[in-house]
């Protein structure tokens, strides 16, 4: 492990250089990894565990949009892909990546295939963290683990395809084996992650949910719709609307940030922006600061995850999503965005 200095604290990190890719295929040898699930996180992860070399089923629900993927995908019925449950009697290591009301809903089948000495992967602490909503509670004799990406799986696999990689964080909640850290840091170099950073399944739950409700995607699609917004009442056109609100943040600045960090971003403009941002971005933090606290309490709370399992159970679910969806893709904000990204080189 190395120790690296973020700001003014250390932490520990496990870099591909600690945990090279031989060392991880060592440690899992004679080990089947059943991939349940093949949604979001399961073929990201599923076809990078697979080209590194680690013995991977996939277990999926048959006959849906997700089995047909993962037959396109080059999994094989009867031979490395099955039924959910024939997965979870093969594998002896779990990879539990339903969504959180899948997993709800899976519990009570997969809980009888983990027998003495098996081991359960999350990429989420949902389940774990809010136990006393899902019903997750893991038999003692088994090890307990995690690994969750910071990004989706598509993008798990495209950098993995490309021989970069996404950061991940680690977390052991049950360790039976004496094993279970070795298990997980092998199991987070497979599915292709840069580096990985120490958790716990608690604090990756409620980081992931105040994220995903807020700077990833709730607050940037709700400042994105503002700005537009506005730009469009004063009378700027659709084009000049959008490209001043997405696609110069998405196609050049965020780049150059991800790259050089956002004080050169505020070093490499006019005088005119850098001193528009560094006085207006004090007056949007204490703005949003008490709408990040009060999220962040509704997490905590488990407010968040009660919503969240209701509307994912509701058989009516993806027709309302649908209906969400279709109400953004028809904004002319975002029919705009179609038309400026059609018109890119």
């Amino acid at each position: 492990m190395a120790i690296m200095n973020f700001g003014n604290v250390q932490e520990n990190v496990i870099t591909r250089d600690e945990w090279p890719l031989d060392k991880a295929r060592q440690t899992l040898k004679g080990e089947t990894l059943a991939v349940l699930g093949y949604g979001v996180q399961g073929p990201g992860q599923a076809l990078n565990l697979k080209d590194n070399g680690f013995e991977v089923i996939v277990g999926q629900r048959k006959g849906g949009a997700s089995w047909e993927k993962a037959l396109a995908d080059g999994w094989i019925e009867g031979k490395t892909l099955f039924s959910l449950e024939e997965a979870a009697s093969k594998g002896s290591i779990l990879m539990y990546l339903l969504s959180d009301a899948g997993q709800l809903n899976a519990w009570p089948m997969v809980s009888k295939h983990l027998t003495k000495g098996k081991s359960l992967y999350f990429s989420h602490g949902f389940g774990i963290t809010y136990s006393d909503l899902t019903g997750i509670v893991p038999d003692k004799e088994i090890d307990v683990i995690l690994v969750a990406p910071k990004g989706s799986g598509t993008s798990l696999r495209r950098l993995f395809l490309k021989g970069k990689g996404l950061n991940s964080s680690y977390a052991v909640y049950q360790d039976f084996s004496g094993k279970a850290i070795s298990k997980t840091l092998s199991l987070g170099m497979g599915i292709g992650s840069a580096y990985l950073f120490e958790t716990d399944f608690q604090k990756e739950v409620f980081s992931d949910l105040t994220g995903e409700r807020g700077i990833l995607m709730g607050a940037l699609a709700g400042l994105f719709e503002a700005q537009y917004n506005v730009l469009r009442k004063h009378g700027h056109s659709p084009s000049e609307a959008f490209n001043e609100t997405v696609e110069e943040l998405t196609q050049s600045l965020m780049p150059l940030v991800a790259e050089n960090g956002m004080d050169w971003m505020y070093a490499n403009t006019s005088v005119t922006a850098q001193r528009g941002a560094l006085d207006w971005r004090h007056r949007f933090r204490e703005v949003n600061t008490p709408l990040f606290e009060e999220l962040y309490g509704r997490v905590v709370s488990g407010e968040e995850a009660r919503y969240v399992l209701k509307e994912g159970s509701n058989p009516n679910y993806r027709k309302k999503l649908e209906q969400e969806l279709s109400e953004i893709r028809k904004s002319e904000m975002w029919r705009t965005g179609k038309v400026v990204r059609s018109l890119r080189p």
